[in-house]
């Protein structure tokens, strides 16, 4: 497994992969333990918990926002606090900052941080580590694949060259595929440090790929918005049918994909299908 930097091209076909979610079964315990605990305390909500914490679970796990970068999530659910129960100091500040910065990580809020001076910034990267921090504690039997995930990706790269493409922490991406020999079958590894799911996608097709010969696998809008962006093609891990989904990408999805008759009317079933599971 390679940095971006260090990635060459070896085959025609690229298969970039979403992690939390899609590959790991991750996504919900990160968010019901951690992700939303970390906010109520880092921010003193504790008198709002239970509909703060229903609201960060809607927002990051069953609606069509479903997977998007943390930076984000917090901006929003912070806003929705601040209108509705308690006013957040700086919230506009970082609203307006992770709409348009180029990079959303723990670095480029700690840059922000000092060079603004202002407080929701510190206060963000606190809780960006200690989210990190209280993953890094979660049961290990928490963090596994969905069933058929190696069996996918194995299949994958037999044919294709394998990115991981997620908005997730490098080192817990790297850890959790590690520790479930998920590596063996991936080339490059493009995490939130890297830049967005989008812009991961387009640095990939930087190296020669065509855009008809590069997949992007997901389970988010997002990871739908990414590859449309780029304009290659989509196929959808469906949220509760994870197993089911991995098992039609091997059968059929991944077939038809490397044949050349992925586009078109199959694509838009897997989508359509893909956003009714979500509404």
């Amino acid at each position: 497994m390679k940095s971006l930097d260090a990635f060459v091209k070896s085959k025609d076909y690229l298969i970039c992969v979403d992690s939390d979610g899609c590959a790991m079964d991750t996504m919900d315990i990160k968010h019901i333990r951690c992700f939303g605990p970390c906010m109520v305390t880092e921010w003193n909500l504790g008198q709002w918990e239970e509909q703060i914490l229903d609201r960060w679970n809607e927002i990051n796990l069953y609606s069509m926002t479903r997977g998007i970068n943390r930076f984000l999530a917090l901006a929003m659910a912070l806003e929705e606090v601040s209108e509705a129960m308690t006013p957040i100091e700086g919230v506009e500040a970082l609203s307006a900052w992770v709409k348009q910065a180029d990079e959303l990580s723990n670095a480029s809020v700690q840059k922000q941080a000092e060079e603004s001076g202002q407080e929701v910034f510190r206060k963000a990267l606190a809780w960006s580590k200690a989210v990190n921090q209280s993953i890094s504690q979660l049961p290990e039997e928490t963090k596994k694949p969905f069933a058929g995930v190696k069996e996918g990706l194995e299949a994958a790269h037999e044919k294709a060259d394998v990115a991981i493409v997620s908005s997730a922490n490098l080192e817990a991406v790297v850890e959790e595929w590690e520790k479930h020999g998920l590596m063996d079958s991936v080339d490059v590894c493009l995490t939130q440090n890297v830049g967005s799911k989008a812009y991961c996608i387009g640095k990939m097709l930087e190296q020669g790929f065509a855009k008809e010969r590069v997949l992007m696998v997901g389970d988010a809008p997002g990871d739908l918005s990414a590859a449309e962006k780029n304009g290659v093609l989509y196929y959808p891990i469906l949220v509760k049918h994870e197993k089911e989904s991995w098992e039609n990408f091997v059968k059929k999805g991944l077939p038809r994909f490397l044949e050349g008759s992925y586009a078109g009317e199959y694509q838009q079933q897997q989508i359509e299908a893909f956003r009714r599971n979500l509404s």
